[in-house]
This record gives C-alpha cells, structure tokens and sequence, in this order.
C-alpha cells in the first residue's frame, strides 16, 4: 500500500531548492542551492550500476541477513555497507540507503555548498546553518512533536532512521523510530536498523539506546515508542 512520505516536510526550508530524482527503487528528495537534477542522475546511476554488477556477481549479498566480508573486486561502496553492516550485525542491505544518499550527496558537494540528501528516511547532510530535522515516528504520541538541531559544525552527518511501525524497510521490531547519527551514513543506517530490532515495547527503548552507544562512530541517538523516547550524544532536541 503506497504511503505519503510526510516526513520529507521535515527538512524543508526556503533557503535551499528542493526536488527529486527517482531510478527505480532508488526515490530521492533533495536539498541543493540550485537544481542540480542531472549531476544527481548521473550520480545515481552510477551508484546503482556498481550495486547491481556486485549483486550479480555475488547472488547471496542482497538477500544476507547477517555481515559479510566484502569480494576483492567490491566497489567502495559495497566495502562500506560490509563495513557498516559488520559494525551493526546486521546484513550488508541494512546499510544500501544511507550509503547511497552519502554517495550522492559528496558528488552533489562539488557544484552546492550545502547538500540534503534524503533515501526513504535516510538523510545525509552537509550544511551552512542550523537546520531542524523533524521526526516522524508513525503512530506515537511523539511523532511530528521533536525534531534534532543539526548545526554545521556536526556536518557532513548521515541521520538514518528505521521503524517497525511504519515504511516498507524490513524491520524485526515494533520501534516507532530509532534514529542514529554518524559521520558515516551507512554505519547510521545500518546501527538504525538493529537498534530498531531490539525495541518490542516501550520497556526495551533504555536497553536499546545503550547497545547503539556502545558502536564506534555513532554520534547520537533517538529512540521512540509509544510514549517513551530515549536519547544520548549528539542529538539537540527543539520542537517542531
């Protein structure tokens, strides 16, 4: 069932040019000073096509539920998701969004000075101002409520996010969203994925906020469900 990306309002400001470049399951939203829709196709497109040469030349990655150790000829962006999925636990997929919005939004860097890039809730971000990124968490009481100061300072950062309540991620958790901040986006999204594993209830938020602090190259966490919303590092909530 389609759902309305609402949460791509939660970056949105004036000051930058928004649009978007889809290639297949590839759907991205992004921030530019200018539209810069064919460097961000070309970019696209050549991410996708190194993906999709490993993924044939090794049946079992796309499927892997568990790390594995990249192949001698793996491009480097396969080498960081293996590397990010190794750090989380989880497989190498976990770790596809965010890896292709950083490599979209470093490419993007050389004709912007400031670069959102969004991938299905997956955000990486290189910025001149403080900006807000608000958090969308389905159906808790919170959602829509908070959103994280990013101060330019903190950037280039990758803001992953993954829920068991809504999306079309696969999730083995009932996480409204756990959100993980890391200079490497594909560590972010791949921690934000097992972080949100661990969470079945509101009791498991404390427990899963300290298993995600205790990975080298997370800078901040958030973690909400239901009504309990815990949170550690680099994360500077403001309200929406």
């Amino acid at each position: 069932m389609f759902q309305p990306r609402r949460y791509r309002d939660a970056f949105a400001g004036d000051d930058l040019v928004y649009f978007d470049c889809v290639v297949r399951e590839t759907d991205l939203r992004i921030g530019a000073a200018k539209v810069l829709r064919g460097e961000a196709l070309r970019a696209v497109l050549q991410v996708r096509a190194e993906l999709e040469e490993y993924i044939r030349s090794e049946p079992g990655f796309a499927g892997s539920l568990e790390p594995l150790d990249p192949m001698p000829q793996a491009p480097a962006l396969v080498r960081r998701m293996c590397t990010a999925a190794r750090s989380a636990g989880v497989g190498p997929m976990a770790a596809v969004a965010g890896a292709i919005a950083e490599a979209v939004g470093r490419e993007l860097l050389e004709y912007s000075p400031e670069v959102i890039v969004e991938n299905g809730g997956d955000i990486f971000i290189k910025i001149r101002s403080v900006r807000k990124i608000g958090i969308y968490a389905g159906p808790s009481v919170l959602s829509e409520k908070v959103a994280i100061e990013v101060r330019p300072e903190d950037t280039p950062l990758g803001i992953c996010t993954s829920s068991g309540t809504f999306g079309h991620s696969l999730s083995f958790g009932k996480c409204d969203a756990a959100v993980i901040l890391a200079p490497d986006a594909a560590l972010s999204d791949a921690v934000a994925t097992a972080t949100g594993n661990r969470v079945q209830s509101e009791a498991d938020v404390h427990a899963a906020v300290e298993w995600a602090s205790s990975i080298p190259g997370v800078a901040g966490i958030l973690v909400i469900k239901g009504e309990t919303l815990g949170a550690w590092g680099q994360v500077r909530l403001v309200a929406m």
